[in-house]
C-alpha cells in the first residue's frame, strides 16, 4: 500500500498512478532518495553539534 503525495490517500493496489487523483505514486527510488536526504541531514546536525561541543571543550590559548 502506498500513499499519494498529492491527495494523501492510501492506494490499496500497486499501480503507477493514484486511483483517487490520477497523479503518479512515489516509487521505491523516491523512498531511497528520501532516506539519503534524511541521513545527510542527520549527519550535518551531528557534525554541527560536534563542532559546537569542541569549540566549548577545547582549551583556548592565552596570548
Amino acid at each position: 500500500m502506498s500513499q499519494c503525495l498529492y491527495c494523501q490517500r492510501d492506494n490499496q493496489h500497486p499501480q503507477a498512478n493514484c486511483v483517487h487523483c490520477g497523479m503518479p505514486l512515489p516509487t521505491q527510488v523516491d523512498n531511497i532518495n528520501l532516506r539519503r536526504q534524511q541521513r545527510f541531514m542527520w549527519f550535518c546536525i551531528v557534525l554541527a553539534l560536534f563542532c559546537a561541543a569542541m569549540s566549548v571543550w577545547l582549551p583556548r590559548s592565552l596570548a
